[in-house]
This record gives C-alpha cells, structure tokens and sequence, in this order.
C-alpha cells in the first residue's frame, strides 16, 4: 500500500493510493499510518478518495490509526467513495469520525473547529 503525505493549512493530509483497505492490506495501513504521522500536526486529514472498497478489518485498521494519534491529535476523513461511506454509515463509525465529502471541504475548515 502506499500513503502519500504532505502538509497544509496546520493539517496533515495522508492520501491513500490504493483501491482497497481488506485483510489482505490492514496491517501495511496501520504501520504505514503509523511511519507517516508519528510527527506532525494536531489534525490529519485521510484521503481517502481513491479507496473503492472497505471490510470489517480496513475500518479496524483506520480505528487503530487514529488510536495511535494519541490524545490531542484527531483523524478526519476525507473523499469517501460511496461505497466506503455506506460502510462507515452502517457500522455507525461517521461518529466516531468527521466526515467531509470532500478534501477541499476538509481542508476549509479551520483546526480550531474540528
């Protein structure tokens, strides 16, 4: 799997360049997530506008992501496919995470307000 990352307006935004977050690729996300934001600013945005498809262990490993975060930083989520917003809908996860339709919608709003 590969994350991309880069910094703007005080927010950390990880693109996930891959179809699918399965089984398969659950343990390469988080260690991924982990190497690119173990420094960096409060607030990382998810991209995650290229993912077609989410399973049970995809979202255990987004959950995970955030967890390693750590109090005082926050995992938002961006560009959601409809199928993987469906999927964060029904498991109920849209509150646990914010979530934006898009990354320019998540990118507008302030850190301070997230």
């Amino acid at each position: 799997m590969t994350l991309t990352s880069t910094d703007i307006e005080g927010a950390q935004i990880v693109t996930v360049n891959a179809e699918r977050i399965d089984a398969a690729m659950a343990i390469q996300f988080k260690d991924d997530m982990r190497a690119q934001t173990e420094d960096g600013p409060s607030r990382v945005i998810l991209d995650l506008s290229q993912v077609k498809f989410i399973d049970s262990s995809g979202l255990g490993a987004i959950v995970a992501a955030m967890k390693q975060l750590g109090s005082g930083r926050q995992l938002d989520l961006a560009g959601l496919t409809p199928v993987v917003d469906k999927v964060f809908r029904l498991t109920r996860m849209d509150t646990v995470f914010k979530l934006y339709a898009t990354l320019d919608d998540a990118t507008s709003v302030a850190p301070a307000q997230t």
